[in-house]
């Protein structure tokens, strides 16, 4: 899938006045049973980065929002335009793809990756994705039926989203929530963790060696 190289203008989008700050991780929820592990997911990047969270409508039936980390604001359809009274006023889905310096899909529904995958906007998630800026890494964490990953559809949404510059962490296969066994289970949120982590490390690499040899 997509491999991100840093730009010069990018090269201190990790400092503030040249200072070091941890990086702004924004993580995202779809409407998957694996959403049950939305909490443990944003307990392995609150250690690490600024996190904020988004879940859809359908997402909430399966996060637990009390087990969240307490310094983790989590916002939901309902938030997107409650503070807006004006123009001029501060839209949330601008707001917060300003904010990230990473958006995290875990876990990517079908339906959620068919929205992005057509352009749809229609929920707070999609809208940040519509509006994001793809000079900033985005990785999604699919999770679905075994059926529904090796639909025809699938595959060409994923070539769609691969073109926007998305990153696949690739689902894994197991008994899955339904009963069936198969691939399509997300990825462990370990596994997404150091997978974002190793990334940023690498960037951050690279954006030295830039800067030295400048």
């Amino acid at each position: 899938m997509a491999h991100l190289e840093p730009s010069i203008a990018e090269l201190n989008l990790y400092q503030i006045n040249n200072a070091p700050r941890k990086p702004r991780i924004l993580i995202a929820a779809s409407g998957s049973v694996a959403a049950i592990k939305f909490s443990n997911l944003c307990h392995c990047f609150s250690e690490w980065a600024e996190v904020k969270a988004v879940a859809t409508k359908a997402s909430l039936h399966f996060i637990d929002k009390v087990s969240l980390p307490k310094d983790v604001t989590l916002y939901t359809d309902e938030d997107e335009w409650s503070s807006w009274c004006k123009i001029g006023d501060n839209v949330l889905h601008i707001e917060l793809r300003r904010w990230a310096d990473i958006m995290v899909i875990a876990p990517l529904s079908a339906n959620t990756l068919g929205k992005i995958a057509g352009g749809l906007c229609d929920n707070l998630l999609t809208c940040i994705v519509r509006a994001w800026d793809y000079s900033k890494p985005m990785f999604v964490a699919p999770a679905m039926n075994t059926f529904m990953w090796n639909n025809p559809f699938t595959e060409r949404h994923l070539m769609v989203i691969d073109d926007l510059g998305i990153s696949l962490i690739p689902p894994v296969t197991k008994r899955l929530a339904c009963g069936d066994y198969g691939n399509g289970a997300m990825a462990e949120p370990s596994l997404i963790f150091s997978t974002v982590r190793l990334f940023f490390q690498t960037r951050g690499e690279q954006s030295n060696s830039a800067i030295a040899n400048t």
